[in-house]
């Protein structure tokens, strides 16, 4: 079942996923079965916040970094950028909790600003161009923004995305 950290992680971001942005702390505690004070041995409410992105940072990054021993970074960042159905919801939670930071409520880790320096990194070195990299990333940034904000682009608008840029379309894992 894991650590008493873990599940209060994974009750939070159950929390989140189900609309609470912040989610109480009390809320978080009976979800993940531990008391208050169980909680707050390991956080609190910014603390809590900040794992939950440094959570979902490294999850993304494991996924680039294998497209990227591939050399598939580029694809696969354009197919991340446009959630399944399922992540959906939770790209909409990471989103409010970006939100949190212009009040003051959350200041993101640091983990966030190395991990995109490591991804325009890791796009520059395959595409081998920073202004093509960098492009590469906005293009990401403006379809994750569209499928948050109205119907998601389709995959097959994503293809033609990709095949327009000139990447790879190979049709692997790289982003699924």
């Amino acid at each position: 079942m894991g650590t008493a950290r873990e599940r209060i992680l994974d009750a939070a971001e159950e929390l989140i996923t189900a609309g609470q942005v912040p989610p109480p702390l009390d809320a978080v505690a009976a979800a993940a079965g531990v008391s208050k004070g169980g909680l707050l041995y390991h956080f609190d409410k910014q603390t809590l916040l900040q794992a939950l992105v440094t959570r979902a940072v490294h999850r993304f990054d494991e996924r680039l970094t294998a497209a990227a021993a591939q050399g598939l970074m580029a694809v696969a960042w354009l197919r991340l950028s446009v959630p399944t159905p399922g992540e959906r919801t939770m790209y909409r939670a990471i989103m409010s909790m970006m939100r949190l930071t212009a009040t003051g409520e959350l200041d993101l880790p640091g983990e966030v600003g190395a991990a995109e320096r490591r991804w325009q990194q890791m796009l520059t070195a395959e595409l081998g161009d920073p202004v093509r990299a960098r492009l590469v990333r906005l293009v990401g940034d403006g379809l994750f923004l569209a499928a948050l904000t109205g119907p998601p682009p389709t995959s097959a608008e994503v293809e033609e995305l990709l095949d327009h840029l000139g990447l790879s379309v190979t049709t692997g894992e790289a982003g699924s």
